[in-house]
């Protein structure tokens, strides 16, 4: 699945340089996530490095964009143009 930020975001910008896919940018009142673009930072991070650095914990996975860790890896592999490397 692709993450999701929840409107408790306190637009405290720390997720949005972290994220490698460059799929977090500012939305109307808080940030948003493009979820073509989130792979939960597989292909690059063990965990996905915007969890990681919220400070309110407010970036749950998006129920309404499931996707298996197989699906991850070739979004990676398209929007990177790199092979996956476990």
């Amino acid at each position: 699945m692709s993450l999701i930020i929840t409107d408790e975001c306190i637009n405290c910008d720390v997720c949005e340089p972290e994220c490698p896919n460059e799929a977090i940018s500012q939305g109307v009142e808080i940030y948003e996530i493009d979820p073509d673009k989130c792979t939960e930072c597989v292909g690059h991070y063990e965990e996905p490095q915007c969890q990681q650095v919220c400070p309110v914990d407010c970036i749950p996975l998006d129920a309404n964009n499931p996707e298996t860790r197989e699906q991850l890896i070739v979004k990676y592999e398209n929007l990177t143009g790199n092979s996956f490397v476990e």
